[in-house]
């Protein structure tokens, strides 16, 4: 029987994570890496994935892997390559995403599509990618990063809560389809956190006022404070977790 410290140690596993230069993705890394991950940090911008890497300063071994998660074929060549070249990855974060603000009546249908490409179509491109190669070993780990928005709206981002909730329905379409195989797909949904794609409500004292009152906690999250939710689904402790949404939102989807 596997001790419970072991359950969730990560040593000689490898975690790919997508748009890991900054905010939750950098923060997943370095604590994915804390708990004995190899990382392969993702982006597009490679000065930026340079910055990432000497500021994580990880113990174990580093990787980066710059390609658009949003261009398949791209996607695709540079996984096989990584397989090929380096081995398997065992863990994959698909965290890449964006948010754009507008009321719905005005909202550009440009904007929309590239919400869609860059928070639904990249988790189906990275999650066939790389589940093709877990397949084959019977073995994986995927966590896609939903949002409070799965289950919630806002005025001014209908088309990111459309998103965030194709992103959740996306994964238990994953666990149904790759359980058998040996693969975990669970999502992990993050509240209201201090991020760079937040800057704009945090700045807002009106907002953060607001946010405080409907939120149990009472306060903004702390991006540290997903790490443990996303270790625990990334280890053999959540083998029997499959096609679940796990919120980690001081409580402001339990609340009315």
């Amino acid at each position: 029987m596997v001790s419970s410290i072991e359950l969730f140690n990560l040593k000689g596993k490898k975690a790919l994570i997508t748009g890991s230069s900054q905010g939750i993705g950098y923060a997943l890394a370095r604590g994915l890496s804390d708990a004995g991950a190899e990382i392969i940090l993702n982006g597009r911008n490679k000065e930026k994935l340079n910055n990432a890497a000497k500021s994580l300063n990880s113990s174990h071994r580093l990787y980066q892997l710059c390609f658009d998660v949003t261009d398949q074929k791209e996607t695709k060549n540079k996984i096989d390559d990584f397989e090929e070249e380096f081995g398997s990855i065992d863990i994959l974060i698909n965290n890449a995403g964006m948010q754009f603000r507008s009321p719905l009546e005005d909202f550009p249908s440009d904007m929309f599509e590239k919400l869609l490409s860059t928070n639904v179509s990249s988790i189906f491109n990275v999650g066939q990618a790389v589940a093709k190669h877990m397949i084959k070993r019977g073995y994986g780990k995927i966590i896609n990063i939903a949002s409070v928005q799965t289950s919630l709206a806002r005025p001014g981002i209908a088309p990111y809560t459309a998103t965030k909730g194709a992103v959740g329905n996306l994964t238990k379409g994953m666990a149904t389809d790759w359980a058998k195989y040996g693969i975990q797909c669970n999502a992990l949904a993050p509240g209201y956190f201090d991020t760079p794609l937040n800057a704009a409500l945090v700045s807002d004292k009106e907002f953060t006022s607001w946010l405080e009152k409907r939120t149990p906690a009472g306060r903004w999250g702390k991006v540290e404070e997903l790490v443990g939710a996303s270790i625990f689904l990334s280890s053999k402790a959540s083998d029997f977790v499959n096609g679940h949404i796990l919120y980690v939102d001081g409580g402001i989807t339990a609340s009315l």
